[in-house]
C-alpha cells in the first residue's frame, strides 16, 4: 500500500536523520573514537540510501527534487552534529553572542549540507535513468568520493571525510599511500551500498545472500582495527613544549606578560618555557592520552639524550618577531637546546604584512627562515571578501588580519635530514601537505593551538586528520600543541607517545625519518579526480533525461 505523501516524506526525513546520527557516532564525539565504533561508517549511509533509492519513492512525481531534499536534510543535520563545537569556539572563545554563534553553526550546516543534496541527486538520477537500484548502488562510492573532492576544493572544508573514521584500521589505511583518504571513503561507501541488497533484492534467497555477504565483508574489513604491527623504528628525539595557555575572549591581558615592578611576568613565563625546553628525559603516555593511558617513565642511562628538534606551538603567547625581547629569547633557546628550534609566532614583513608563522633557528643560533601559514582559517585568521563584509564591524572585529604565505619550503635538521612544517588547520588539506614530502621533507612538524576547540570533539577529529597525513605520505609527525593533543605519530598513523591535555609540560618524543615518496605523495588526488570525472561523465551522457 502506497504511503500518503506527507507520511512518506516524514519517513524519508526520519531515515535521513538516522543516517546523520549514525554517521556522527562513527567519528569522535567527546573524546578519542573507540576503533570498533568505526564500524558504523560501513552502515551509516544505509538509511539515507534506502530513502533515496526506495522503489516506490522513485516512481513519485518530482523524484529527483525529493531525493535532493532528503540528502540535504541528512547533510544539514550531520554537519550540525559533527561540527557542534563551532558554537563554543565562536561564543566562549570568539566573544560572539549566543544567538550569533548559533546562527554561524546553522549557516555553516545549511551551506555544506548541499553536498549531501548533490550526492543524493546524483544517485537518484542514475536510479531514474536505469530504472533499477543496482546501477545506482554501483554509482554510490564514485559519487560519494566525487562530492568529497568537490567539497575539499570548492568550499575548502574537507572536515571529517568518511575515510577518517577508519584511521585506526591498519588494513583499510593501506590504501591511503596510493589514493589518500579518498580510497578509504570509496570502500566504506561501497560497503554501505552492498547492504542495500538486503532490502532491494528481488527474492528472499537473494536478500539472504546479500545479508551474508554484507556481514562477512563488514566484519573482515573492520577486523583491520584489531591488526597489530611492530613499532616503527625511531632513533631521534624532539622536545615538544605544551604551555597550556588559556585562549579566548578576555584572555589578551592575561597572556600579555607585561613586566611590572611587582611582577616580572615576561621573565617568569619565558623562564618556564626555557626550563621545559631543556627536559630531555620526560615520561610519556603510551598511545592516546585518553581514556585510560599507560604512563611510561622513561629511564635514561649513559650519555645525555640530545634532541634534534625543540618546538614551541602556535599559541596566544605574546611572542612577536619584531619584539627585541623575543629575538633575545630565540637566541637563549638556541644556545640552550643545541638543536633546531621551531617557534610559532606572528611575523611582520617589510611591507607591513602579518603572517602566522613558524620561525626556524639552526643549532648554532642562526635564523634558518620561517614558514608562513598558507591556508588560513576563514573568519578566524582573515575575513573572506573583506570589502563586502565591511559593514559587519562587530562580527569581524575579533578576526585576525593575517596574510597567506606563498612557499612550502623544507628546513634542515641535524644529521643532514629535513622537515616540513604545517600549522593547525592546514592538517586537513591532504593534497597540500603531501607537497612537503614531495619537496624532500623527511619529517613532518605540526604546531597547533587546539585550545580554541575547548573540550569538544574537535581536538580529536583534528588529530585523526593529522594522523592520516602521516599514513598517506609514510612520514613521522611530531605534533606540538598549546593544550593538547601533543604527540608523536608514526608512519602508520599510530600515536606512539603523547601527553595529557590541559597539562603544562613537555614531551620528549621519539621519532624517525623517512625519505621514500608514496604514490600519493608524488601524484596527489588522482583517484579522487578520476571518480569526479567518471561521475560527471555519467551525468553528462544522460543529461537529456533532466529535460523530460
Amino acid at each position: 500500500m502506497r504511503l500518503p505523501l506527507s507520511r512518506a516524506s516524514g519517513t524519508r526525513l526520519t531515515l535521513a536523520a538516522g543516517s546523520a546520527v549514525l554517521l556522527d557516532f562513527a567519528f569522535p564525539v567527546a573524546g578519542p573514537l573507540p576503533p570498533m565504533r568505526a564500524v558504523l561508517s560501513m552502515l551509516a549511509l544505509v538509511p539515507l540510501l534506502f530513502a533515496v533509492l526506495e522503489p516506490k519513492g522513485a516512481r513519485e512525481p518530482r523524484y529527483l527534487l525529493r531525493a535532493a531534499l532528503t540528502g540535504y536534510a541528512a547533510g544539514v543535520l550531520w554537519y550540525g552534529l559533527n561540527c557542534y563545537w563551532i558554537y563554543a569556539t565562536m561564543h566562549q572563545y570568539g566573544g560572539l553572542s549566543p544567538l550569533v554563534s548559533l546562527g554561524i553553526v546553522g549557516l555553516f550546516s545549511l551551506i555544506l549540507g548541499s553536498y549531501f543534496a548533490l550526492f543524493a541527486f546524483v544517485i537518484a538520477f542514475v536510479r531514474k535513468r536505469w530504472g533499477r537500484w543496482l546501477p545506482a548502488a554501483c554509482a554510490v562510492p564514485f559519487a560519494w568520493v566525487a562530492v568529497e573532492y568537490l567539497a575539499a576544493h570548492l568550499t575548502c572544508v574537507p572536515w571529517d571525510q568518511l575515510g577518517y573514521a577508519e584511521v585506526d584500521n591498519l588494513l583499510l589505511t593501506r590504501l591511503a599511500p596510493w589514493t589518500g583518504v579518498y580510497g578509504i571513503s570509496w570502500v566504506l561507501a561501497a560497503v554501505n551500498a552492498v547492504w542495500l541488497g538486503v532490502f532491494f533484492a528481488r527474492s528472499k534467497r537473494r536478500q539472504v545472500r546479500f545479508a551474508a555477504a554484507s556481514l562477512v565483508l563488514t566484519c573482515v574489513l573492520q577486523a583491520g582495527s584489531l591488526w597489530q604491527r611492530p613499532p616503527e623504528a625511531a632513533g631521534s628525539q624532539a622536545v615538544l613544549v605544551q604551555p597550556d595557555l588559556r585562549v579566548g575572549a578576555g584572555m589578551a591581558d592575561e597572556n600579555d606578560w607585561q613586566d611590572t615592578a611587582t611582577d616580572p611576568a615576561w621573565t617568569r613565563h619565558t623562564g618556564q618555557y626555557l626550563r621545559l625546553s631543556g627536559e630531555t628525559c620526560t615520561s610519556y603516555l603510551l598511545g592516546m592520552p585518553q581514556p585510560a593511558p599507560l604512563e611510561v617513565r622513561r629511564v635514561c642511562f649513559g650519555p645525555e639524550r640530545r634532541p634534534a628538534l625543540v618546538a614551541w606551538p602556535e599559541s596566544p603567547a605574546p611572542f612577536r618577531s619584531w619584539d627585541p625581547r623575543f629575538l633575545l629569547l630565540l637566541g637563549q633557546l638556541s644556545e640552550q637546546a643545541g638543536a633546531t628550534t621551531v617557534v610559532g609566532a606572528p611575523v611582520l614583513d617589510g611591507r607591513d604584512r602579518l603572517f602566522n608563522a613558524a620561525i626556524v633557528t639552526a643549532p648554532g643560533g642562526a635564523r634558518a627562515g620561517e614558514y608562513d601559514k598558507m591556508h588560513l582559517v576563514p573568519w578566524g585568521e582573515y575575513v573572506p571578501f573583506a570589502r563586502f563584509f565591511a559593514f559587519a564591524g562587530t562580527l569581524t572585529g575579533n578576526v585576525g588580519r593575517f596574510t597567506h604565505g606563498t612557499r612550502r619550503q623544507v628546513f634542515p635538521l641535524p644529521g643532514g635530514h629535513t622537515m616540513g612544517i604545517f600549522i593547525c588547520y592546514e592538517a586537513v588539506f591532504a593534497d597540500e601537505i603531501r607537497l612537503f614530502a614531495k619537496n624532500g621533507a623527511e619529517l613532518f612538524v605540526n604546531i597547533s593551538d587546539d585550545g580554541w576547540y575547548g573540550d569538544t570533539s574537535a581536538p580529536w577529529q583534528h588529530l585523526n586528520m593529522a594522523r592520516m597525513r602521516a599514513i598517506e605520505n609514510d612520514r613521522w609527525i611530531v605534533r606540538d600543541t598549546n593544550s593538547g593533543v601533543t604527540a608523536a605519530i608514526d608512519p602508520l598513523g599510530r600515536v606512539t607517545e603523547s601527553m595529557a591535555r590541559h597539562q603544562l609540560g613537555a614531551l620528549t618524543a621519539d621519532y624517525g625519518y623517512r625519505s621514500d615518496r608514496t604514490f600519493y605523495t608524488r601524484f596527489g588526488d588522482v583517484f579522487a579526480f578520476l571518480c569526479e570525472i567518471l561521475t560527471i561523465a555519467a551525468l553528462a551522457l544522460r543529461a537529456r533525461e533532466l529535460l523530460r
